[in-house]
């Protein structure tokens, strides 16, 4: 595929340290392509990674993840997208394990991965681990991703009951994970409603995103603390950087104990924007009418004024005969002069009003300021890594659709 500059839809990306102390182990990417050919296609992928292993280099874990994902995919066709999606995840995986095993000192690190492929307006999903991949739509708002947990599992199984999840001791214990000695298995699931099999949601991958749709994706440390209907209600209420900001803010009042990172994409209403549009195109285009009609009254004005005084002037010598003048009966000041105009008394004058239409906002891949701070490389596949010597908020980087 080819790597272009801007993505397609506005993208915002946030991430904090959170509030213990930890180092900042998450990792995100953003990256826009085209496929080849003709006609060529628009392609977005964002990928998050949230590195587990602490001091066993899980941020090494994550940016590997990262890296080799965006890597390959920016190297493959883009024709068969959870093809090229399984290939690049069990890339990374294999080559994190290996970079622990001739690593002592990096044994054990491993990293989760949540990926969101959008061909046009087509949405396919990869995940693996518990970061997840959530979706707003008409007021409502959907897990689509499958947490690889401990819990998870119980609670498909009827081990333990829905109550018990919330504050259970083995929430955090990951059944997949990218470094894992075994491959781990690409989960390809993408849930539209709760009660769907696994084959149905397998085949909802390619979906249709509509217009207004937005899509998040996040590690734990933002659903630990803040729930899906807080989420659902800051992006409901502002513009996806914002909301993304309130929701990190949220978390760190609630202690901030694990990083925060999240990735969010909208989708614009194309058919509000062009409505918009054509209403200046319209009222001009009545003002051209106007200006032009008037121009051509105005012209065949100064042509008969012309013709008038051409003929005065040559027939002025000539003896004229003296017209009758008949008598006319003065008009009574009771009488109407000519008729009456369509107008009614009272009825407001028509005036033509201007609206006027705003551009859309410039995505932002925000980096809160404070200790951690993690700046984003856009080039040659976005990602983001560490600055420990920053004192000062970085330059925000701006992607526009």
């Amino acid at each position: 595929m080819h790597r272009v500059e801007k993505t397609h839809l506005p993208v915002a990306a946030l991430t904090h340290p959170g509030m213990k102390g930890k180092n900042n182990e998450d990792r995100f990417g953003v990256s826009a392509f085209r496929t080849a050919g003709s006609p060529s296609t628009p392609v977005l992928l964002a990928v998050l990674s949230d590195g587990i292993g602490g001091h066993r280099a899980g941020e090494v874990a994550s940016e590997m993840a990262i890296n080799i994902i965006s890597q390959h995919v920016a190297e493959s066709d883009g024709r068969d997208p959870l093809k090229i999606l399984n290939e690049a995840i069990q890339k990374a995986s294999q080559m994190i394990h290996q970079q622990a095993q001739e690593h002592i000192e990096q044994q054990g690190m491993g990293a989760t991965c949540a990926s969101a492929w959008i061909s046009g307006d087509r949405l396919y999903t990869a995940t693996v681990g518990d970061s997840r991949i959530y979706l707003m739509r008409n007021g409502e708002i959907r897990q689509l991703s499958t947490d690889h947990t401990w819990v998870q599992e119980a609670l498909e199984r009827g081990l333990i009951e829905p109550d018990e999840v919330e504050g259970h001791p083995n929430a955090h214990v990951i059944r997949r994970y990218l470094g894992s000695p075994a491959p781990p298995e690409v989960d390809f699931r993408l849930r539209s409603n709760a009660n769907e099999q696994d084959t149905q949601q397998r085949s909802n991958q390619g979906m249709r995103l509509q217009p207004n749709d937005c899509l998040l994706l996040c590690s734990d440390g933002l659903t630990d603390l803040v729930k899906d209907d807080e989420i659902l209600e800051a992006f409901s209420s502002a513009s996806i950087d914002v909301a993304g900001q309130r929701l990190i803010d949220l978390a760190n009042q609630r202690g901030g104990h694990d990083n925060i990172t999240l990735v969010a994409i909208q989708v614009p209403d194309t058919r509000a924007a062009a409505e918009s549009s054509a209403a200046p195109k319209k009222r001009s285009l009545s003002r051209s009418l106007a200006l032009s009609c008037l121009g051509v009254v105005l012209l065949a004005a100064l042509v008969g004024g012309v013709a008038g005084g051409y003929f005065l002037y040559f027939q002025g010598d000539r003896p004229t005969a003296t017209p009758e003048v008949t008598p006319q009966a003065s008009p009574s000041l009771n009488e109407p002069l000519g008729e009456p105009g369509t107008e009614q008394p009272g009825s407001p004058t028509p005036r033509m009003t201007m609206t006027r239409t705003s551009t859309p906002s410039p995505t932002r891949f925000t980096n809160p300021s404070g200790p951690g701070i993690l700046s984003v490389t856009l080039t040659p596949w976005p990602t983001n890594t560490p600055n420990p010597e920053a004192t000062e908020p970085l330059p925000v980087v701006t992607v526009n659709p």
